[in-house]
This record gives C-alpha cells, sequence and structure tokens, in this order.
C-alpha cells in the first residue's frame, strides 16, 4: 500500500535563519563553499548567495535525509521511511562524496596556482579557479530588456550523477530562491532580487491565502515568451 506524503509525520521545525551551526560541513568546508557559492552569486548591487545563506542549505541538504521534504505548512520536514528513506540516503551520502572530493580538488587547484587555500584567494583568482575545475569560461552577467535576447531554457533539479561544480551551481540556485523554510533565501532575499512577491510562509501557498494569479499574463503568445520556439507553430489545446 502507498502512504501519501499528507500521512508522513512531520518532525522538527523549519530551519533557523540564524542558525550557522554546522551538521555535515566543518568549518573549513563551510567557508570554502561560501565563498564559492559567493563567486556564482556574486554581491554587487544586490545581495548575492552570501547574504542568503546558500551555505547553510547546502550543509543542511547534506547532512542526511531530514531535511528532504518540508511539510505543507511549513512546520517541520516529513519524516520518510522504509525503501524511501534508503534512497534518500545512498542519495545523499554519494553526494557526500562529490563535496569532499570537490573541496579538495578547489583547494589543491588554489595553492598549485596560488600557494593559498581557495577561500584565502581574491575573489578574481577564486573566479580562475572555478574556471579551471568547470572547464569552462566565467559567463557573462543575465541583464533583461536591455536588446539582446535571453534565451529561455529548462534547468534540471536533479543532482544525481552529477560532478562536483555542475551540482555546487544546481544547490546555489536552489538555496538562493527556495523557500526559506529549507535554509536559504533568508529573509526572501533571492526572491527580492527578482521581484517576486512570494508568500511569506510556505503554509500560504497550501491554504489557498497566497496565490500568483493577478501575475498571469493570460493572452502572452508563448513564441514571444521563448525566443526558440520562433517561427515554429503552436499547437492548439482544446479547452471544452
Amino acid at each position: 500500500m502507498t502512504i501519501s506524503k499528507a500521512d508522513w509525520p512531520t518532525v522538527g521545525g523549519p530551519v533557523d535563519p540564524d542558525d550557522e551551526s554546522r551538521l555535515f560541513f566543518t568549518d573549513h568546508e563551510w567557508e570554502t563553499i561560501d565563498a564559492a557559492c559567493a563567486r556564482i552569486i556574486p554581491t554587487d548591487h544586490d545581495p548575492g548567495a552570501r547574504e542568503a545563506r546558500v551555505v547553510r542549505f547546502i550543509d543542511r541538504y547534506l547532512s542526511g535525509i531530514g531535511y528532504i521534504y518540508a511539510a505543507a505548512d511549513g512546520s517541520g520536514f516529513l519524516q520518510m521511511s522504509g525503501r524511501l528513506a534508503d534512497a534518500w540516503r545512498a542519495r545523499v551520502a554519494d553526494m557526500q562524496k562529490v563535496y569532499r572530493e570537490g573541496i579538495r580538488q578547489l583547494d589543491g587547484i588554489a595553492n598549485d596556482h596560488n600557494g593559498k587555500p581557495f577561500k584565502e584567494l581574491d575573489e578574481e583568482n577564486q573566479d580562475r579557479v572555478l574556471e579551471h575545475l568547470s572547464g569552462q569560461p566565467k559567463p557573462a552577467p543575465v541583464s533583461f530588456g536591455r536588446g539582446q535576447e535571453v534565451r529561455s531554457f529548462l534547468q534540471g533539479t536533479f543532482d544525481e550523477g552529477l560532478p562536483f561544480f555542475d551540482a555546487l551551481a544546481l544547490h546555489t540556485r536552489q538555496g538562493f530562491y527556495s523557500d526559506p523554510v529549507y535554509g536559504g533565501n533568508k529573509g526572501h532575499i533571492g526572491w527580492q532580487v527578482i521581484g517576486f512577491p512570494g508568500p511569506k510562509t510556505l503554509k500560504e501557498t497550501n491554504d489557498l491565502t497566497y496565490s500568483v494569479r493577478e501575475h498571469f499574463e493570460l493572452d502572452a503568445d508563448w513564441r514571444d515568451l521563448v525566443p526558440r520556439l520562433a517561427g515554429k507553430p503552436v499547437p492548439e489545446f482544446d479547452e471544452s
């Protein structure tokens, strides 16, 4: 018999937005990941990953299976059991190894080129280390509405099997934009940066106190919203 998530027990509470304790990372690992996340979503005229406490989001995620599924009302986290819990333990254990090895790689590259661990480098040299690790040049800033085409595409949300840099970039985005119940997006910083008037609490998305209906563009043509659809026929849907 399949048990609905609605029947799973809720344990603990939401992540304390001021709790800086380390559940998985050592102090050195925490500071290294904090520095790396801050180069992926840097602080400029807007706050970045460091202010949003993305490192805490990643630390909680990697700590085990206690912070995987938030309860619908945001009061805590769902307690998994059985095969699903076993599968998640294995998945998290694999990602823990990816991060530990990735941090060693960051420090190894940094020491080889600069004689210092990654967290002690200036921002420019940290960027060079991340470029070396990823095998890709640092991407240019993205700005909207300034003449250039902004390409829309789906970004994956599944981290299983990802190498360290790809997983770190994914988790940085997730920690910056996910609901604060998971430990990142402190004070809704990530949402404020993009102008998203999100719910005050996760509960509001489930009791319909919060809705995004007023922000829907009902008459938009998808070919205008997604440039790669330009020139292609858009299927019609029967709304009856």
